[in-house]
């Protein structure tokens, strides 16, 4: 346990995916000194590292902050569930473990926004850097790097029924969505090793835990930075024995995520002055954008029975087959708990004459009647997904206080479904995940549409189910945006406007959503950062 005050040169609050590499990479050369503040415990739970367990863990309160937006007027006045990692790992412990990074144009438009050095070809090497993938190192892969990325560990059948399926459609098969070319479908690859799930806790901190200069405190919850002047120079932060105090020489770094990270800040009275005021919080320093900017993905779901137990329903619904999926993995890491479930997908355009593609279809091998904060409640027979997933919204939301109280929920706002282009985008991919199961790959497996249903025919149909069955796809970024405008947090080199000795380094820097799984993203970033913060100090 750090004392109280202790002095470090650098402090980082969060262990997620972003906090693990920076706490590895800084320790790295033995110089630094590093305390790396997470404010849920460790990564001991034995659904984290089973690949099927984030069924588990996606409720679980021990691991998970279970976060809820609020009400969306576009969405019938739901609220949106958002499960978040509460663990070492954050929520690379918790997630589906697709490794997608969108696609090279969505870096070269950040660097059109203003951030020098994010272009696709400047970040590149960090992807590269992070990764060993089981195919081997190419101009687009790495190997030998800390996060493992893997293959599926088999060809299922129902996968290889939809990917048939889908080039009958019309969509080209692509080996690598993470290649020279984002289009098309293929089976995913995941962060996994060995038929577990390999977070960026597990990538990272395995051999940094064993650094003389790396101090890891959990159940230490950041609830402020401290500065002097406009200065940072600190944290507090809160835990079993109470509130304590630690100092950075160098800098402070906030990596607590989309929802932690501007949270933080603005607990810490930098942030909009308003609303800072009208929370009862000194302003350190007025930044209107702190909170702001906030993008998500957006997503329903086609679900369908099938003709033959191909699916993981039965996990649900049946003793035995749970039984024997445990046996197999736990004495053989084999069988349906050593895959994530989601072994292939496809990235399409909602409309031919754009440029890229906008919608990501996750092919999933089992269908569900609701997923809440509550529990995953499949359907009592074999069934599959197909979840059309809108990956360049419109809308932009906020992240704001509820109270001073640093242990409270932040609030959240999404502003869904904001544009037409982001209801005709979701139109377009319901209609070709209906294509898909028309063909002649899947008539014989699949019986009937459970959902949306028959009876949704008209575009007026679909926007009607849209809005009640259409759910965040928990990719938040952008609330502590990147840039050098009015609405900016950071600059290209992620250091806060206005304010010394303080960076942000998470998926908030991102100034645009990108399209894809945002967890490879992330680890970028952090992998980018790192080199600039060493460079840095010089």
């Amino acid at each position: 346990m750090a004392g109280d005050a202790d002095t470090y040169d650098y402090i980082v609050t969060g262990a997620g995916s972003a906090g693990c590499v920076l706490a590895a990479r800084l320790t790295e050369n033995g110089r630094y000194k590093v305390l790396l503040l997470e404010a849920g415990g460790e990564d001991k739970s034995f659904w984290i590292h089973v690949p099927m367990g984030y069924a588990k863990t996606f409720v679980d309160p021990k691991v998970n902050w279970k976060f809820e937006s609020e009400p969306e007027k576009e969405l019938n006045g739901r609220t949106m569930y958002q499960p978040r990692g509460k663990v070492l790992g954050g929520t690379s412990s918790i997630n589906g473990m697709i490794y997608m990074r969108g696609t090279g144009a969505d870096y070269d438009h950040w660097r059109q926004l203003g951030n020098e050095g994010w272009d696709y070809e400047s970040v590149l090497p960090y992807f590269r850097k992070a990764e060993d993938n089981e195919n081997g190192a190419n101009e687009f892969h790495g190997a030998g790097g800390p996060l493992r990325v893997s293959n599926q560990p088999y060809k299922w059948e129902i996968a290889e029924a939809l990917l048939a399926a889908c080039q009958q459609a019309g969509i080209p098969y692509n080996p690598d969505f993470n290649g020279a070319t984002q289009e098309g479908c293929g089976y995913y690859q995941t962060t996994t090793k060995d038929k577990r799930r390999w977070s960026a806790a597990a990538a990272y901190l395995t051999e940094a835990k064993k650094r003389p200069n790396l101090t890891i405190v959990t159940r230490a919850h950041a609830t402020r930075v401290l500065f002097e002047g406009k200065r940072a120079v600190g944290v507090e932060y809160q835990t079993p024995r109470g509130l304590r105090t630690a100092r950075a020489g160098r800098e402070t770094i906030v990596s607590g995520g989309a929802y932690g990270s501007p949270q933080l800040l603005q607990l810490s009275g930098v942030g909009p002055a308003a609303h800072l005021q009208e929370m009862a919080v000194d302003v350190v320093h007025d930044l209107p954008g702190v909170g702001s900017n906030l993008q998500d993905h957006f997503n329903t779901y086609c679900t369908y029975r099938i003709s033959r137990n191909l699916s993981l329903n039965s996990l649900s619904y049946s003793f035995v087959d749970r039984m024997v999926a445990g046996a197999k993995y736990v004495f053989l890491k084999s069988g349906p708990m050593s895959g994530n479930g989601m072994y292939v997908g496809a990235l399409i355009r909602s409309d031919k004459r754009l440029e890229r593609p906008d919608i990501q279809l996750n092919m999933s091998a089992w269908s569900t009647v609701d997923r809440t904060r509550d529990g995953i409640i499949s359907h009592p027979f074999p069934g599959i997904s197909i979840s059309p997933v809108h990956l360049r919204p419109d809308g932009r939301g906020s992240v704001r206080l509820r109270s001073n109280d640093p242990l409270a929920p932040p609030e959240i706002k999404f502003n869904f479904l904001k544009s037409d282009y982001d209801i005709q985008a979701l139109i377009a991919g319901m209609r070709a995940a209906r294509s898909i199961v028309r063909q002649q790959a899947m008539q014989k497996l699949t019986v009937e549409e459970t959902a949306p249903g028959v009876h949704v025919r008209t575009e007026e149909d679909m926007i009607a189910d849209i809005r009640q069955r259409g759910v965040s796809n928990l990719h938040p970024v952008g609330s502590c945006g990147m840039g050098q405008g009015p609405g900016a947090v950071v600059d290209p080199r992620l250091r806060v406007h206005g304010i010394a000795g303080l960076r942000v380094v998470d998926a908030s820097v991102m100034p645009a959503i990108i399209a894809g799984n945002t967890n490879a993203p992330t680890i970028m970033i952090a992998e980018k950062a790192s080199d600039m913060i060493l460079q840095d100090a010089g």
